[in-house]
């Protein structure tokens, strides 16, 4: 089997049209987010924090041209751990 025939743990490049959301478990049942959500020809980035049944804590909210979000979200899936999830809420 080739390397490229083996499953990648990252999520295919999604479009910066399309919300995306990256999720990392902690070790206390909750979890850490980031969400990418595209907004007039930008991406506004939402980091976080989520444990059941509380509200998300929202931590951070940034602005960010598209291919800046393009190359954050791919850091924070190569060496952050976070993988790419179906939305929180």
């Amino acid at each position: 089997m080739t390397t490229a025939a083996m499953p990648s743990p990252l999520s295919p490049t999604a479009p910066a049209s399309s919300p995306c959301w990256l999720v990392r478990p902690r070790s206390d049942g909750g979890c850490d987010y980031v969400s990418f959500f595209p907004i007039h020809g930008a991406v506004e980035m939402r980091e976080g924090s989520h444990l059941p049944p509380q509200m998300p804590l929202l931590k951070r909210r940034r602005h960010l041209a598209a291919d800046e979000a393009d190359a954050c979200r791919r850091l924070l899936q190569l060496e952050a751990g976070f993988r790419h999830s179906d939305p929180l809420f």
